[in-house]
């Protein structure tokens, strides 16, 4: 998938909450990286993946969908706010060896290796193991896309409403 469109979006929508909220000049690559990892966290908690000793079901495909696609926000953001959008045009995931736990277990790590090296290698690898644990989750390219354009949709709305 050509990412561009979603970058283009988001920067968008960062631009409007960042002037909304007199953030401009903030440096917010550590909130997002927070923010992230607490919606990895939340859709982590959907699917019950790690929930061994529970016989629930996870939650719907679409609402693991939205929490998913809320992740995609906060990576794409921390792009944005590193300037590193061409680094990531296109994402070829070839391996699907690893349990969903595991995944999750490697994009927390991604992510953490990011906060530490915020550099354009650890970026990648963490925009590679999170769209590779959407591909886990049963998610198309374009089932993400339209996910995403949907959900920054209902971001703008909530920011005119006073979220």
């Amino acid at each position: 998938m050509d990412y561009s469109q979603l970058f283009k979006m988001q920067k968008e929508l960062d631009t409007h909450i960042e002037e909304k909220h007199g953030l401009l000049e903030t440096n917010l690559v550590d909130k997002k990286i927070l923010a992230m990892l607490v919606e990895l966290g939340e859709l982590a908690n959907e699917t019950r993946c790690f929930k061994f000793w529970s016989l629930k079901d996870s939650s719907p495909k679409k609402k693991i969908l939205e929490e998913f696609v809320d992740g995609v926000h906060f990576i794409l953001s921390l792009g944005i706010e590193l300037d590193l959008e061409d680094s990531v045009s296109e994402v070829h995931i070839f391996s699907h060896e690893n349990t969903l736990t595991d995944q999750f277990l490697r994009v927390f790590e991604a992510a953490l290796s990011f906060k530490l090296d915020k550099e354009k290698e650890t970026y990648v690898e963490l925009f590679k193991q999170y769209i590779l644990l959407g591909e886990l989750l049963g998610f198309s390219q374009s089932e993400v896309k339209e996910a995403y354009i949907e959900k920054n949709r209902v971001n703008f709305e909530r920011q005119e409403q006073g979220y």
